[in-house]
């Protein structure tokens, strides 16, 4: 089976294209023909062999890649979801050594696997199951109530995106950081208040609610630096693991999707909300799969907004 990935970590160009052996399928589980992956911060950490806990060691056939969609080839014993092969899919994938999205043939728990939202396509579908994951249990994390205000780092990511967006729906009041470029788009998304980004933000946000947000979610990774935004006894949900190193005055939840791969009914309600247009899915680029290298080099270089997408 095609797959894109690296027998040696490294920057962009280590990408190459693998043949990988298919993966058996077992009870519980789904084979999918990826058409649809896309490209994301966590991918160049498969990459680079950041994410790897002996990374002086070559990757032994690294995949990256923790979003999917394409169509069901097979299903396999005791699958109770109503998924049937020739379905359109979506899946949030877990990778770990040749099993990442950015492959043809996939196998993944049925419990990680929903339609794809009427009237979109693979390559649109494919944006979501992570980053939405990801924003939904942020949000949830901080246990905030309809009318608190919700500050947000890196409003323009796809994080941040649907931060904003399930956000709002959920009652909350939103402040977020934009660009004189992403204002529009932040303003489009939802947010309630705008502020500049960069280093003055969380100063700007400390301006304006002088005793701190009830909550923050931290797309940006500004980490302890956003700690003075939070009021006391507030919270705060990060992405790259910052648990708050010690302090006690903020809650801090570092949210990781991989906790959250088989809630199915989570994943199904992002499709719902999509289809419902309480979430917008922003596709920036489509690339075929051997451009990976490409689209590696163009997310490290910043400025993307909404998701690079590789299609098989």
């Amino acid at each position: 089976m095609r797959a894109i990935g690296v027998t040696t970590y490294g920057g962009p160009d280590a990408l190459h294209e693998l043949d990988v052996p298919a993966e058996p399928l077992g009870a519980g589980e789904v084979r999918i023909r990826v058409t649809a992956t896309a490209v994301s911060p966590t991918d160049t950490g498969v990459r680079s062999g950041m994410r790897d806990d002996k990374p002086e060691a070559a990757a032994p056939g690294a995949v990256p890649g923790m979003d999917a969609a394409g169509e069901v080839v097979e299903v396999g014993a005791d699958v109770d979801t109503g998924v049937a092969p020739g379905d359109r899919v979506m899946a949030v994938v877990l990778p770990k050594g040749p099993h990442g999205a950015y492959r043809s043939d996939l196998v993944v728990p049925a419990q990680s696997v929903v339609a794809v939202p009427a009237g979109t396509s693979d390559v649109e579908a494919s944006t979501l199951p992570m980053n939405g994951l990801t924003a939904r249990f942020a949000i949830d994390s901080l246990q905030l109530q309809p009318g608190q205000v919700l500050a947000v780092t890196g409003a323009a990511g796809a994080f941040g995106g649907y931060v904003i967006q399930l956000a709002k729906a959920d009652g909350l009041t939103v402040v977020a950081d934009a660009s004189d470029d992403d204002r529009t788009l932040i303003e489009q998304l939802g947010a309630d208040v705008v502020l500049p980004r960069g280093d003055d933000y969380i100063d700007a946000l400390r301006s304006r609610y002088p005793d701190g947000v009830d909550g923050l979610a931290d797309g940006a990774l500004f980490n302890e630096s956003a700690l003075p935004a939070v009021k006391d006894g507030g919270r705060m949900a990060t992405v790259r693991g910052y648990d708050g190193k010690g302090q006690d005055r903020v809650t801090v939840i570092p949210v990781m999707v991989f906790d959250h791969a088989l809630d199915r009914p989570a994943l199904d309600r992002l499709r719902q909300q999509v289809e419902d247009g309480v979430l917008t899915l922003r596709v920036a680029d489509t690339l075929p799969a051997a451009q990976a290298p490409e689209a590696h080099r163009r997310l490290e270089a910043g400025g993307v907004r909404g998701r690079l997408v590789l299609q098989f």
